[in-house]
């Protein structure tokens, strides 16, 4: 296999093994290898893709490592980018299971579980506020901060799911696309004529 089918194995199986807590404290891990180790996607893609795959039923983690298998390798690499990202884990939790079941009283143990929380919250918080910040510069301050605090009520307060939210959003920023589009065009006609 080539260069890139290691490059994927590899960067896959590091997010497999290293993410812990779940799918959303593996994301932060994934868009580290796809736009900033290899430079698979831009973040501004990154985040499209994270958006579509969060509105896919399934676990987050695994779509995204299959996608990036089949974009950059089609569906072999879809294959080798999901098998690296779940077989190590999945030999991991055998041996950690074990593990856990003999050592699951000692303080020590519920110690270092517990310290692992604050790293993913930190992980997920620098992520949240890079994506927001990338929000606010394309939609500005108010339209950015008035979407933050829409998202928190309809997923907060009104309990709907994240999936909807997302769905509803996808479409503002399809709508919110072309009307930049239209409008850009407009003010260029009136410049040159």
């Amino acid at each position: 296999m080539g260069n890139a089918y290691l490059q994927l194995g590899a960067a896959m199986c590091r997010t497999g093994i290293l993410g812990y807590g779940g799918g959303p404290s593996i994301v932060p891990l994934i868009r580290y290898e796809a736009v900033t180790r290899y430079r698979w996607m831009s973040d501004e893609e990154f985040g499209e893709v994270l958006a579509i795959a969060n509105a896919l039923p399934g676990p987050i983690a695994t779509k995204l490592a299959a996608y990036l298998g089949y974009r950059q390798k089609g569906a072999l690499g879809a294959l080798v980018g999901l098998l690296s990202h779940i077989v190590p884990t999945c030999v991991a939790m055998v041996v950690l299971y074990a593990f856990i079941t003999f050592f699951s009283t000692s303080p020590v143990i519920r110690g270092m579980i517990a310290a692992v929380v604050p790293v993913v919250a930190v992980m997920l918080g620098v992520m949240a506020y890079e994506f927001g910040e990338k929000a606010v510069k394309g939609l500005g301050l108010p339209l950015g901060i008035g979407s933050f605090v829409l998202t928190f009520v309809l997923l907060q307060l009104v309990g709907l799911h994240p999936a909807i939210v997302i769905a509803l959003f996808l479409g503002y920023g399809a709508f919110h696309h072309k009307l930049t589009q239209r409008w850009n065009a407009r003010r260029l006609r009136k410049e040159e004529g």
